[in-house]
């Protein structure tokens, strides 16, 4: 069991709607229960800007991930699909790397995908996917809003983000976006 404060970790959404994926995350950062930083940006474009990619979780270990599907994606060009399979597959494999505590959303206007150590790649039935605290609420509220709205998957991801910070204490309102066309 572990020792010290626990890490929280942040929450991040992805919505993929009428061939545009957004990717959305909040920047708060919380070590026991003081925050430690407000502004950290856990997604970003990967691949020379095909994909997208955001995790959840401890910061150090979820930048170790991003550098192992960076190599991944550069390994099977356009084919984001397998190359989180691969990290998957290598996650759960490698000793060290099962130690890692993030989960990882990854996508391309083609489809998102969620990514754990546990050897999971999950494709969301609707498009919709989120991970970390306040994941749970980002979800519900993605959902609705995809289901009842017309707006565009960036604006999803942002207002989605907005209600999870105002239920989730480890979400904060200082949110990070990127697209996909």
């Amino acid at each position: 069991m572990k020792s010290g404060p626990q890490l929280r970790s942040t929450t991040v959404v992805a919505v993929l709607r009428d061939g545009s994926l957004a990717m959305a995350s909040d920047g708060q950062v919380t070590l026991g229960n003081v925050v430690m930083k407000k502004g950290a940006q856990k997604v970003r474009r990967s691949q020379n800007g095909q994909a997208l990619v955001g995790f959840a979780g401890s910061a150090a270990d979820g930048l170790a991930l991003t550098e192992r599907l960076e190599a991944k994606l550069d390994a099977y060009p356009g084919n984001v699909r397998r190359a989180a399979v691969e990290l998957a597959r290598e996650w759960r494999s490698d000793r060290m790397l099962r130690r890692l505590e993030a989960m990882m959303i990854v996508g391309d206007p083609a489809g998102v995908l969620v990514v754990s150590g546990t050897g999971d790649v999950v494709e969301p039935d609707d498009g919709v996917a989120a991970i970390g605290s306040g994941g749970a609420y980002a979800l519900a509220a993605a959902r609705a809003l995809l289901r009842h709205t017309k707006l565009s998957a960036l604006e999803i991801a942002t207002e989605a983000l907005r209600v999870a910070g105002e239920i989730c204490i480890y979400t904060n309102d200082e949110i990070t976006r990127v697209t996909l066309p």
